[in-house]
């Protein structure tokens, strides 16, 4: 393991890139040389919180780091990552990769030439209800995903397909050992001008099938997950960062003893019973943002494969896009059928 700190910067401080500068300074293995904005006001700023250089354009930040990480809108991710790349350092990009699959694909061929590292940041993978369930082997053949946000101006430049499901997306893509084999979808724009609320049905070729649904405009938050599966059923909760699982085990296997676990009893008899068991999961004192740079930190220090690297990004976007089509599909149907000026 190489023992240097990793020379990093941030482009882009503003609500999220903020709390990029916050983390990086109080990971171990990386030394935050500064950051650029374009806006002199942020940077300003964040200069003054974090006691950070900032530098007056990114390219003079690229000369002096060995790692960049990019918090900027989608639409800029491809030229600044690609500008990153060819000079040979390692990117942290933002969720989604790129603007469209075709860049995202040329951002990791790059990437693969240049021998440099990409880590998407699909920061619900290090949430700690998803950590928490590590030792519990998911095979879902039913998948439901709820996602519900109040409404904010911020991310209404993009469809909610991009701004939040491609979260869930991401993940189910990632317990889903499987090709998508096809998709249907349907979304409504009501306060902005991309949609704001969608639904869709991921088919698998495996026979998995998973219900994601995602809004801005809910009256609640709401983070939830469900998996269905053989003898098991598994909610995961991300605003509470816990999980629940219930499933028939064998009676005389011991439950975890550093989680909660109730038994339901038992149902069969003899070498055929089995006991319905309910345990609570959890995992206190992890920041996903924390986490997830530290692990990208690593990555570069160690050699290894970052956990979500460049090609999980854009099969993350592709199913995005594929979902994005369905819901236009979906909408020239509507517009054959509904005559929007008298609401009938």
């Amino acid at each position: 393991m190489n023992s240097e700190k990793i020379k990093i910067g941030v482009i882009g401080v503003g609500h999220l890139g903020r709390w990029h500068v916050q983390q990086l300074k109080l990971i171990p293995g990386a030394e935050l040389v500064g950051f650029f904005d374009s806006d002199p006001l942020k940077s300003t700023a964040v200069q003054k919180e974090f006691n950070i250089k900032s530098f007056s354009h990114h390219a003079e930040l690229l000369e002096q780091i060995d790692a960049v990480s990019i918090v900027t809108p989608t639409t800029t991710h491809f030229d600044y990552a690609q500008e990153a790349v060819r000079a040979g350092k390692h990117v942290f990009i933002e969720k989604p990769v790129t603007e469209t699959v075709e860049q995202g694909q040329k951002l990791v061929e790059a990437a693969e030439a240049s021998g440099v590292k990409i880590q998407v940041g699909h920061i619900e993978r290090f949430n700690p209800a998803i950590l928490a369930l590590e030792d519990i082997t998911l095979n879902p053949l039913f998948i439901e995903s709820h996602r519900m946000a109040n409404f904010n101006p911020r991310g209404t430049d993009v469809a909610v397909v991009l701004d939040l499901m491609i979260h869930d997306i991401d993940l189910i893509l990632s317990f889903v050992r499987s090709p998508v084999q096809s998709i249907d979808a349907s979304g409504v724009s009501i306060l902005s001008l991309k949609e704001d609320i969608a639904n869709c049905r991921i088919n698998f070729e495996n026979g998995a099938v998973a219900n994601v649904t995602a809004s801005r405009i809910s009256a609640r938050k709401m983070r939830k997950m469900r998996f269905f599966q053989p003898n098991a059923y598994i909610s995961v909760d991300f605003l509470e960062g816990t999980s629940e699982v219930y499933e028939l085990v064998d009676p005389s296997s011991a439950p975890s003893a550093k989680n909660l676990a109730i038994s339901f009893g038992t149902i069969g008899q003899g070498s055929n019973s089995r006991e319905i068991r309910y345990t609570r999961y959890d995992k206190k004192d992890i920041n996903p943002l924390h986490y997830e740079l530290s692990l990208f930190i690593n990555a570069i220090r160690e050699n290894t494969r970052p956990p979500v690297d460049g090609e999980q990004g854009v099969r993350a976007l592709k199913v995005a896009k594929q979902i994005l089509e369905k819901i236009e599909e979906h909408a020239e149907t509507v517009k054959k059928h509904w005559d929007f000026n008298s609401g009938s």
